[in-house]
């Protein structure tokens, strides 16, 4: 079980850019006060503790796959991961599950400003995938456990999956639409795709099976956390 994470100064700030929630309150009055613009590039990076967000990062974390875990096992597993960021919740399903690989797609520069808004496009991102590499390897994880894929160069792993997790990215951030001809690729009757949603509804039109396992009330969206089984598209 991981206890502590290993981050340097850089990693912090991303962190802390994928996840806004854990801006303390002087770090809010300053990005309210200055904007964006200096909060993103200076305020991120030079008004933070690494070690407090490390251990928020962490708890928050633990939190999300102990909320996983009590539905699904991943011992054995391929596993996609769309737009998880720093990869924590990759780092604390390797550490308690046998013979995982782990497919990372996501991008690879810094936006300029953290807007968080919802993006047709997808054209948004706090990433830096040498520091992802780092990262996961300096706590832990072996590199033969995973492969990082740049989403800008569309050069997708096109194999079957056993899961797919897209926390507060997938259909959260941008619509889901923008994968869906390659998830008719690689999905078969037993993957199950994990994301957050404000119409999981609407997902039943290409899903036989939806399952909610979390009402995240706490969030901008109000959203719903899913999991889906049995594509039929």
């Amino acid at each position: 079980m991981i206890k502590n994470i290993h981050l340097n100064r850089d990693i912090a700030q991303l962190i802390l850019l994928q996840r806004i929630e854990l801006l303390n309150p002087f770090l809010k009055r300053v990005r309210k006060i200055l904007g964006r613009y200096f909060f993103t590039n200076f305020a991120s990076k030079y008004f933070i503790s690494p070690k407090l967000i490390g251990s928020k990062y962490l708890e928050s974390m633990l939190s999300e796959y102990n909320l996983l875990a009590k539905n699904l096992n991943f011992d054995n597993k391929n596993i996609l991961s769309i737009g998880s960021g720093m990869c924590g919740l990759e780092l604390i399903i390797n550490s308690k599950s046998k013979n995982c690989f782990f497919s990372i797609i996501e991008k690879n520069y810094i936006s300029k400003k953290v807007i968080y808004g919802w993006d047709n496009e997808n054209k948004e991102a706090y990433n830096n995938l040498k520091l992802l590499e780092f990262f996961l390897i300096k706590n832990g994880m072996n590199k033969k456990s995973f492969k990082i894929y740049d989403f800008d160069f569309n050069q997708f792993p096109e194999k079957k999956f056993d899961f797919i997790i897209s926390l507060y990215s997938l259909d959260y951030h941008y619509n889901f639409n923008l994968y869906l001809d390659y998830f008719k690729k690689i999905l078969n009757k037993d993957t199950k795709l994990i994301f957050d949603t404000i119409r999981p509804d609407y997902f039943k039109t290409m899903f036989q099976d939806i399952e909610i396992i979390d009402f995240m009330q706490n969030t901008v969206h109000k959203s719903k956390r899913i999991i889906c089984s049995n594509f039929s598209l």
